[in-house]
């Protein structure tokens, strides 16, 4: 996977993460367990990859901030 797909999937499951916690903190939702299930796999996975995702992105902030 090229780093150019990859800074923008990991960007998109950042703010679907940031949304969904601000829908949690707000309105009490929690849209990934509503639409998957509170206790699938598949949110888990979808919980996960937007960990990694936020992960990734601060490690390259921290490359980009050095230059």
């Amino acid at each position: 996977m090229n780093n150019k797909l990859l800074n923008k999937l990991s960007f998109v499951l950042v703010i679907i993460g940031g949304l969904n916690w601000g829908l949690v903190g707000i309105l009490n939702i929690d849209l990934v367990a509503k639409l998957f299930g509170a206790d699938a796999m598949l949110s888990q996975v979808i919980y996960t990859l937007i960990g990694l995702s936020a992960v990734y992105m601060i490690v390259n902030c921290k490359k980009c901030c050095k230059e």
